[in-house]
């Protein structure tokens, strides 16, 4: 809101325009005496006064505290969505450019909920790109301008945040931003549903690497629980921005407002679809430990198209590890293989733990058909990958089939060494267990 003389100066203005006196700008809720109070900028109006000014001089509330014509939040608002459209369809590239226009408008109006909209925008794009820095970056600077907002309406910063440090490896901190916002959230009785799908679905991920498993089948389960369901609510989104644009030519912006507001929420929706994957391919993992390797591998191919679809290259590697290990143990080895392969040039910084998967595979098909040196040279690449990692349970499960190899090809030392190794990893203090789970918060009713 601008200074009370900039407001003052404001009203004078448009009631000269509208031919009113201050008696009738005033009546029936003020009186003229504080109407020349406030045209003469010696009062600092309240939002609800201004409100009232502004239905009596047929403009907007935007427009009376700030000048800004309300045309120009609902034009920016419109370039979100059609910034956010981009980026649900897989455009990343194109979407961040427009996300840095919106940017830059909304930091000239000053809009700071925009602006967030913007950062928040650009940060899933950086994810996508793999651009790690620049995420943490964008989702802590939309963070910082959201700090005073409910926690709910922080949680897509969180999210993006913790992914951001699940991709560069880290993740313990991962998980300590995720499962902290979890208990947030129930602690606070803020349980929103689509804040709790974001988080669960998240924390899937680095749950997994961590050798977690039990804890990412629950967080699994309850995101599927969350879940909405829609046909095609990418059709039904692109319809509210077509309605917006028509509404703001005829010059209706509250009504161009409400229905960028439906597309907003669509699109939200559909950037879950890359969370979802993860829970297809959780019950997907959670079906092959039970042997139930046919459903798994439907599960798996479910999730990793829809990741696919999003252009989601390392969230998809992460899935087609899987998907070849059950296809190993369907018999199905030179399928498995070819998947694997693909995965073995992915960024050391960023595709370590799937490249390392990738690498153990391998090594298990080599040893299935008797070529142990082949063997040998994938675990132990696997290993130098992981190390980096703090991905312990994989780790330790490494060394135990490194040194069953020694052990069986007669290199009894070398195997003590490799079970030692596996051993530390397993024991390090708090490397496989994160201290207690989150609390599950009240679900809501189907």
């Amino acid at each position: 809101m601008d200074e009370p003389a900039a407001i003052g100066r404001r009203v004078q203005r448009l009631r000269g325009e509208r031919g009113l006196t201050q008696r009738q700008l005033a009546e029936p809720a003020y009186t003229p005496a504080y109407v020349s109070t406030l045209e003469s900028g010696k009062v600092r109006p309240s939002e609800t006064a201004l409100r009232f000014l502004a239905e009596r001089l047929g403009t907007s509330y935007e427009e009376l505290a700030t000048g800004r014509p309300p045309r120009l939040g609902t034009e920016l608002r419109l370039a979100l969505t059609d910034a956010q459209r981009e980026l649900a369809t897989g455009a990343a590239d194109e979407a961040a450019v427009l996300f840095r226009r919106a940017l830059t408008d909304a930091e000239h109006l000053e809009l700071a909920p925009e602006r967030a909209e913007a950062l928040l925008g650009l940060g899933e794009c950086a994810l996508e790109c793999g651009e790690l820095p620049d995420a943490q970056r964008h989702f802590e600077e939309a963070e910082k301008l959201l700090a005073d907002e409910p926690l709910p309406r922080r949680a897509r910063a969180v999210r993006g945040r913790a992914i951001a440090h699940l991709l560069a490896g880290e993740l313990r901190y991962a998980c300590y931003l995720l499962e902290s916002a979890i208990d947030a959230l129930g602690a606070g009785g803020l349980a929103d549903p689509d804040a709790l799908l974001l988080l669960y679905a998240a924390v899937i991920s680095p749950y997994m690497d961590m050798g977690a498993h039990a804890r990412a089948a629950h967080a699994a389960e309850l995101a599927l629980a969350l879940a909405p369901s829609a046909t095609d609510p990418a059709l039904v989104a692109g319809m509210h921005r077509q309605v917006a644009r028509t509404f703001l030519a005829e010059g209706r912006t509250a009504d161009a407002d409400a229905s960028l507001a439906k597309a907003q929420a669509i699109y939200g929706q559909l950037r879950l679809r890359t969370d979802l994957a993860h829970c297809h391919w959780m019950r997907g993992y959670v079906q092959a430990q039970n042997g139930e390797l046919v459903a798994a591998e439907r599960e798996l191919r479910t999730a990793r198209d829809m990741l696919t679809a999003k252009r989601a290259a390392l969230f998809a590697a992460q899935v087609e590890v899987e998907l070849a290990d059950v296809l190993r143990r369907l018999g199905r080895h030179e399928e498995a293989a070819g998947l694997l392969s693909a995965l073995l040039d992915l960024d050391a910084r960023h595709g370590a733990v799937h490249a390392g998967g990738a690498h153990r595979l391998l090594g298990l098909i080599a040893e299935e058909r008797g070529d142990t040196d082949a063997a040998e040279e994938h675990y132990v690449r696997a290993l130098a990958l992981l190390e980096r990692s703090g991905a312990s349970g994989d780790l330790a499960d490494l060394c135990r089939l490194l040194g069953d190899l020694l052990r069986r090809t007669g290199r009894i030392e070398a195997a003590l060494d490799a079970y030692r190794t596996g051993l530390s990893h397993r024991a390090a203090p708090g490397t496989t267990t994160l201290g207690p789970a989150p609390s599950t918060p009240p679900l809501p009713r189907p």
